[in-house]
């Protein structure tokens, strides 16, 4: 899943700084999930993302992107 977020991010022209701001989460939350530790986010926190990279869930699924 964090390829897609990164390539997102870079497309938006986001740090994760920026990120986590805009979902109102602490940076370890993002991290968390570049580093892997967060493998399988909720779905508050996939929603979250989604909307703050302004895409919808589906674009987040790796499977539907052929990226694991």
């Amino acid at each position: 899943m964090w390829d897609i977020i990164e390539k997102l991010m870079k497309d938006k022209n986001l740090t994760q700084y920026k990120l986590s701001k805009r979902m109102n989460v602490h940076q370890s939350v993002i991290s968390g999930l570049k580093l892997g530790k967060i493998k399988k986010p909720s779905f508050e926190l996939a929603c979250k993302l989604a909307d703050a990279l302004e895409v919808s869930l589906d674009d987040l699924r790796s499977d539907k992107n052929g990226v694991d």
